[in-house]
């Protein structure tokens, strides 16, 4: 029941707002029935759960899904309303927390879960000489990155119903001589200020495009520069270290499937795993080799055809000169 003195829930409102609209309503029925039903063991079907959440979070508008899980709030009943939007009993929380890090291994083994882990780390890399206290001035990336978390083992949720501090479902006990590194980890969650005043913005009313990212200049060194920049991902973004400097997120991350999905373009050249670049720069060699011959056979094509006809002619003069002379 919600305080008297309340003025208002607008996380109540974005889930009417969501029942109103049938592409919200019909993906949020698809996560809350296998999040909340119980099996024989009274323990909800996680895996199930985790797949429905990320289609939610990628096929609805983020008008509504967004509405949700950032509206702001005044009192407790909205908060805890809007911890709850994920069904965290089921989505979020387990009998016992693992240790961050070892958390973290286990994301590195999944794909989707590496890749959108690497997308928080680009995205949401806190800056404090930035305007928006974001590296990449952009609260919409940040946003986008951190909800494509949800549906994954880093799952992340509200830590409580008084703040905007969020973590994933671990802690750093345990964590030995790797405590430091741990609580690095744990603090890019609970402390980054660049998440939190995205998910204020939002929550505010506050444009959240305000911040464009810069359009990348196509260039004659395209190429070189991706194909750098692929020999030196693959390192990168299996560790998922946290980044101290602004790379460009992995194709097959959600920022991809964005520009897929709106039509825009998208750099193929970025798409191409090891196995693809192998193929094309071995493809490259034969096509320029096979180029190289037939540049070298043309000229020799000449050169014979030349002299064929220099000695037709001087046949002909012979012949001529023969004639004369019995003449």
């Amino acid at each position: 029941v919600e305080p008297v003195l309340s003025k208002g829930n607008n996380c109540l409102d974005a889930a009417k707002a969501c029942n109103l609209n049938d592409t919200c309503k019909r993906f949020r029925s698809a996560y809350i029935t296998p999040c909340t039903s119980s099996t024989s063991n009274e323990i909800c079907n996680k895996r199930k759960c985790h797949k429905a959440l990320r289609l939610f979070f990628d096929k609805v508008p983020p008008k509504h899904s967004y509405g949700m899980l950032f509206c702001s709030c005044r009192d407790i009943a909205c908060t805890e309303r809007r911890r709850q939007t994920i069904v965290p009993v089921c989505s979020y929380e387990d009998r016992e927390k693992p240790n961050c890090l070892n958390l973290q291994e286990s994301c590195k083994k999944n794909y989707i879960c590496r890749s959108r882990l690497a997308d928080f780390f680009t995205n949401c890399q806190p800056e404090s000489r930035s305007v928006s206290s974001c590296l990449k001035e952009n609260y919409a990336d940040c946003l986008l990155a951190y909800s494509g978390l949800i549906g994954t083992v880093m799952t992340p949720n509200y830590i409580d119903s008084n703040s905007l501090s969020v973590a994933p479902w671990c802690d750093c006990s345990n964590s030995g001589n790797d405590r430091d590194e741990c609580m690095k980890f744990l603090n890019f969650f609970q402390d980054n200020i660049c998440l939190k005043n995205a998910i204020q913005a939002f929550g505010n009313g506050t444009d959240v495009n305000v911040w464009q990212p810069i359009l990348p200049v196509q260039t004659t060194t395209a190429t070189t520069t991706t194909a750098s920049r692929l020999k030196n991902t693959g390192s990168e973004t299996a560790n998922n270290e946290i980044p101290s400097h602004n790379d460009s997120p992995p194709c097959a991350n959600l920022q991809a499937q964005k520009k897929r999905k709106s039509n825009e373009s998208v750099d193929t050249e970025l798409c191409l795993n090891e196995n693809a670049i192998g193929k094309d720069n071995t493809a490259g060699v034969s096509t320029s080799h096979i180029s190289a011959e037939n540049s070298l056979a043309l000229p020799a094509s000449f050169y014979l055809s030349t002299q064929l006809t220099l000695m037709t002619l001087a046949l002909s003069l012979c012949l001529s000169l023969s004639s004369s002379v019995i003449l």
